[in-house]
């Protein structure tokens, strides 16, 4: 039985404990949070971009609760610390936690600068426990069947792909994320999911061309990046959170192959993902299985049950993702292609 402790309680710690309550073997042993929030269990009020609105209520019979990290860093009993607390705080609680000898998730961006995700990378290399950063689009069904799809030339190699992530200004955590000093914007933020799948796709880019702007938070509220891949293909991501309120959010891929192209958008559904073949039909592919949350999550715990160091995302990878977009911040402040 693995027992997991969450730190920073706000809509991702929230979008985590839903996702555990469909995993086995693992309980949640503590809760942490230094305001006190959240701390009865009671998490009902918090509300996000995606997933479910379904009110959570947890049953704090078996859980400790912690004002103070340290304080359950030295819980033996915690054996996975979860870190879903603003961007400025993870190198810090992360390091920690590894020094603690206990196995470490840290939600996305690793860190708010490159320098800080490389202390994350230097511990976790000379630490004994696993870590692993929560880049979930990885195992997101329609993104998973897309890098298959990629990998194994199924429809020919790719000549254009486009990943879409936009969306209204987040309604939850203004204090961190309305401070781009401290959350790194939309770009940071909420782009980088799309960075780190370009590079899971295509390998690392080898220079980017961005154009953006801020809107509220001072850093990058919106951008859009031309990726310079290996392969030749024309690859490039919009991300978003400076649409008007009531916008939503969405999310979406075009992908142009030498055989097919496929097309996903969010609002269509369960709809959502069409294949156009070359004298077919336009069909639905219907991606079964659990969302990315869930499925990044098991195979952390599984990664931990069978004594195997995570491998479909590392520390390193999320690393090479804050590196990229510190890249295309300098590309939109500067106007032109930055090398990488």
């Amino acid at each position: 039985m693995i027992k997991v402790g969450i730190v920073g309680l706000g809509f991702m710690a929230a979008t985590h404990l839903k996702a555990y309550r469909q995993l086995g073997g693992m309980r949640i042993g503590g809760l942490c949070s230094p305001s006190g929030r959240h701390l009865d269990g009671d998490f009902s009020t918090v509300a996000g971009n995606i997933g479910t609105a379904e009110p959570l209520k947890l049953d704090m019979a078996f859980v400790k609760p912690y004002r103070i990290f340290a304080d359950m860093l030295t819980d033996p009993e915690i054996d996975l610390v979860d870190i879903c607390a603003p961007t400025h705080a993870h190198a810090e609680l992360a390091v920690a936690a590894l020094k603690a000898g206990k196995h470490v998730i840290c939600e996305k961006p690793l860190a708010r600068t490159s320098a800080q995700a490389r202390e994350i990378v230097e511990a976790a290399q000379a630490a004994k426990g696993f870590f692993m950063p929560a880049m979930c689009l990885r195992f997101w069904p329609e993104w998973a069947w897309l890098k298959k799809a990629i990998d194994e030339k199924s429809y020919g190699k790719v000549l254009g792909a486009r990943f879409r992530r936009v969306c209204e200004p987040p309604g939850w955590g203004h204090k961190s994320y309305f401070d781009g000093a401290r959350s790194g914007g939309a770009l940071l933020d909420l782009h980088i999911h799309d960075t780190d799948f370009v590079q899971f796709c295509f390998g690392r880019p080898s220079g980017v061309y961005s154009t953006g702007y801020s809107k509220f938070s001072g850093a990058i509220d919106h951008v859009t990046t031309q990726y310079r891949v290996a392969s030749g293909a024309m690859v490039s991501a919009e991300g978003s959170w400076a649409m008007t309120k009531g916008f939503g959010f969405n999310m979406a891929y075009t992908v142009n192959f030498e055989k097919a192209t496929a097309d996903y958008d969010m609002a269509r559904g369960v709809d959502g993902l069409r294949l156009i073949e070359e004298v077919q039909e336009p069909r639905t592919i219907q991606c079964e299985g659990a969302d990315g949350y869930v499925q990044e999550l098991g195979y952390l715990l599984e990664c931990i049950r069978s004594g195997t160091r995570p491998s479909v995302v590392t520390a390193t990878d999320a690393l090479s993702a804050v590196e990229i977009c510190e890249a295309e911040e300098m590309s939109i402040q500067q106007g032109i292609e930055i090398e990488l």
